[in-house]
């Protein structure tokens, strides 16, 4: 825990500031800027509970006001305090919080794919809110890694993060991937698809495996969906054509926890 004194900082041109409000408000600014930003008391609190070290927390002085805000600050190297107005400039939310921390990307990622382990791959899906509720559902029903390929969206920008609710700090995440590099995960790849002959319920599923999730409108590549050993599609009887992909994941991930 922290001993160091908070410092206030008042000059909207602070070099500290200035690099918080592009990694509020660029996507994959983390990669460019060297940092993370948890905005928002959940995030902070997971991360305080089983994520990364901080090295950096800033409140606004409203949140300094707050016993419980201070108290979670203290997990940080150091501590900064700003106006609400600056606060609020670093953030993307409609009622921005009074809290942040800022982390090493390097904390959250790893380049190596682990073996045999359950996986969750992810194929260019462009939404953030998508991104970030499949990595809530692979968390909680004991996905322990998740492979982003290339096109994916960043999945540590702010919208990603605040979607994971602090899913991140649960799984080793791998992004940037090719196709090639699936071959590491070293299980069978199991995906979706609304034409294939086997619903998810027509026999058992390999276990462990690797889930694959395509993008939004184009659905698992074509080259990505041959090496995956088995399709299966998730029974509709309610007539829709297609479920949205975190609903679709979340259907599968749950019946891949029910079997084991």
């Amino acid at each position: 825990m922290s001993t160091a004194p908070h410092r206030h900082l008042g000059a909207r041109d602070n070099p500290l500031l200035v690099r918080l409000r592009k990694l509020a408000h660029d996507p994959g600014g983390y990669r460019r800027h060297g940092g993370v930003w948890l905005e928002g008391e959940h995030l902070c609190a997971a991360c305080s509970e089983r994520g990364p070290p901080v090295r950096q927390a800033v409140l606004s002085e409203s949140g300094w006001a707050r016993a419980e805000l201070q108290a979670l600050a203290r997990v940080a190297e150091t501590i900064a305090v700003v106006p609400d107005a600056q606060f609020a400039k670093l953030s993307a939310l409609e009622s921005p919080a009074s809290i942040g921390f800022l982390i090493d990307p390097g904390a959250l990622f790893t380049e190596a794919i682990e073996p045999g382990v359950p996986t969750v791959v992810l194929d260019r899906l462009q939404d953030a809110g998508n991104v970030g509720s499949i990595l809530r559902s692979a968390a909680a029903f004991g996905v322990r890694q998740v492979v982003a390929l290339k096109g994916t969206a960043a999945l540590a920008s702010p919208k990603v993060l605040r979607a994971g609710m602090g899913a991140h700090f649960s799984l080793r995440l791998v992004e940037g991937v090719e196709p090639a590099a699936l071959d590491a995960i070293g299980l069978p790849l199991v995906a979706t698809s609304s034409h294939a002959p086997r619903s998810l319920l027509d026999g058992a599923l390999p276990k462990p495996c690797a889930w694959v999730f395509g993008h939004e409108g184009q659905g698992v590549a074509a080259a990505i969906a041959a090496r995956c050993s088995e399709l299966r599609r998730i029974p509709q009887p309610g007539g829709e054509e297609s479920l949205n992909v975190a609903a679709a994941a979340a259907v599968c991930l749950y019946e891949s926890m029910r079997e084991a």
